[in-house]
C-alpha cells in the first residue's frame, strides 16, 4: 500500500510539474506572439450631439480606470476603420462615464461596442495631421520595411537651404526616428510628430519585423527588443543615407526596449544624440512577473516562463527565433552602460509596464536620465493625459541636447 501511495505521489507531482510547465509556456507565447487585431473593450451607451448644457456634444461609455482617465482618447469602430475622438470627463453616473465628444466619425456614432485607444491620430501623417509626408522603404535583410518620412517644418533653416525637402534627400542634420510599442502600429508615434516637426526635426517612423505591414522573421514572433533593434538600426542608416548626421530616438513601451538595445549594441550608436522614452520596458523580467501576477498565474509558472525564454529549446517551446536572455534586457542592472542623455516619461498608474524599473534607472544614472512622472496616465498615455506638459518636457529636453 505504501508503495502505491509513493507511486501516486510521484505521479501527482509529475502531473503538477507538467501543468505548471505547460502554463508557463502558454503564458510566454502570449507575450511574444504579435497581435494585429484587438477586441472591442468599451461600450458606447449613449450619444448626445446637442450636449447636455455648456459642454457641447457628449458620449456616455462604460466606466473603468481607462475610461475615467483625464485627457483625450479615441473610440475605434468597425475594427479601427472609423474613429471618434473624446475629451475631458464631464461627469460619472452609475457605472458610466460621460465625456466630451470632440469629433464624430463618418457615418456617425451610435450605441454599441468600440475599442478604447490612446492613438488619437488615426491614419498617416498627411491624413491624420495635415503634414506632408512620403511613404518610403527601409532596406533590411528581411525585406523592405514601410516607413513614413515627414520633412521638417519650413523656417529659418529652410531659408538657409538646410531643411528637409519633400523627398527627404537634403534632410536637417538631426532627424527623429520614432519606434512604436508591442502590439501597436506606427500611428502610436503620430502624437509626437507635430512637436518634432515644429522643432525642425525631420521624422522617420518605421515599422519593424512582424508588424502587420512589415516582413515577418522566420519564427514570426517578437524578440522583445533583442532582435527588433536591427530594424531600427536600418532606419537610422536610412536617415544617415538621406542627409541626417545624427538622430534622436523616441520609443514607446517595447519601442523603448528596442531603442535601448540599439543605443548600446549598434555600431551606429555614436550617431544617436539623445533618447526619449515613454512608458518604456526597462526590465522585461519585472514586466513579465507583473503580467503573471495580473493574470493570476501561480508564481512558479511565471518564473519558469521567464527562464524558458533563455533556454536553447526556446524556439521549439515558445516560437521565438532564438533564445532571449532577459538579463540583457534589464537596464537597471546595465545602467552603467548608458552613454546617452535620456528623457524618461512614465506613470505610477501604468498597469502594463510598472514604473518601478524606470525610477530605479533614473536613480542609478541621475547624470544622464531625466525622469518625469505623469500622474493619472495609463500605459503609453502620458501625452493623452497632459499633452501640453508632455510636449513642454520633450521640447525642453531636446532643445538642451540638440
Amino acid at each position: 500500500m505504501a508503495a502505491w501511495s509513493g507511486a501516486g505521489a510521484v505521479a501527482a507531482t509529475s502531473l503538477a510539474a507538467a501543468a505548471v510547465s505547460g502554463l508557463a509556456a502558454f503564458f510566454v507565447r502570449q507575450v511574444v506572439r504579435p497581435v494585429h487585431e484587438r477586441p472591442d473593450d468599451v461600450r458606447v451607451l449613449a450619444v448626445d450631439l446637442e450636449g447636455a448644457g455648456p459642454d457641447g456634444p457628449v458620449v456616455t461609455v462604460t466606466a473603468d480606470a481607462q475610461h475615467r482617465a483625464p485627457g483625450r482618447y479615441v473610440l475605434l469602430l468597425d475594427g479601427g476603420r472609423r474613429a471618434a475622438q473624446v475629451g475631458a470627463v464631464v461627469r460619472e453616473e452609475r457605472g458610466a462615464v460621460v465625456r466630451e465628444l470632440l469629433t464624430s466619425p463618418e457615418g456617425g456614432l451610435a450605441p454599441g461596442s468600440a475599442r478604447w485607444s490612446g492613438t488619437v491620430h488615426v491614419g498617416d501623417p498627411t491624413s491624420a495631421l495635415g503634414l506632408a509626408h512620403e511613404d518610403v522603404r527601409v532596406a533590411t535583410p528581411l525585406g523592405g520595411l514601410p516607413a513614413w518620412f515627414v520633412p521638417a517644418a519650413r523656417g529659418r533653416r529652410d531659408e538657409e537651404g538646410d531643411a528637409a525637402g519633400p523627398t527627404g534627400r537634403a534632410g536637417g542634420e538631426v532627424w527623429a526616428v520614432l519606434v512604436h510599442g508591442r502590439g501597436a502600429t506606427r500611428e502610436e508615434c503620430l502624437r509626437a510628430v507635430p512637436l518634432l516637426h515644429r522643432l525642425g526635426l525631420p521624422c522617420l517612423v518605421p515599422a519593424y519585423r512582424n508588424d502587420a505591414d512589415a516582413p515577418p522573421e522566420s519564427a514570426g514572433h517578437y524578440g522583445l527588443g533583442d532582435t527588433e533593434w536591427l530594424d531600427v538600426e536600418a532606419a537610422l542608416l536610412h536617415a544617415l543615407d538621406h542627409g541626417a548626421r545624427e538622430v534622436v530616438l523616441v520609443g514607446w513601451s517595447m519601442g523603448g526596449a528596442i531603442v535601448l538595445q540599439l543605443a548600446t549594441r549598434s555600431w551606429t550608436a555614436d550617431r544617436v544624440r539623445a533618447v526619449v522614452l515613454d512608458s518604456p520596458v526597462v526590465d522585461w523580467r519585472d514586466v513579465l512577473e507583473h503580467a503573471a501576477r495580473r493574470n493570476r498565474l501561480p508564481w512558479p509558472a511565471g518564473r519558469l516562463g521567464i527562464a524558458m525564454l533563455a533556454r536553447p529549446e526556446a524556439r521549439a517551446l515558445l516560437g521565438v527565433s532564438a533564445p532571449i536572455d532577459v538579463s540583457r534586457l534589464d537596464w537597471v542592472v546595465r545602467a552603467d552602460e548608458l552613454r546617452l542623455p535620456v528623457l524618461l516619461l512614465h506613470a505610477a498608474d501604468d498597469d502594463v509596464v510598472p514604473i518601478g524599473p524606470s525610477r530605479r534607472l533614473a536613480a542609478a544614472r541621475p547624470d544622464l536620465v531625466v525622469f518625469r512622472d505623469f500622474p493619472g496616465a495609463q500605459h503609453t498615455k502620458e501625452w493623452n493625459t497632459d499633452p501640453e506638459r508632455w510636449e513642454r518636457e520633450v521640447a525642453r529636453f531636446l532643445l538642451e541636447h540638440l
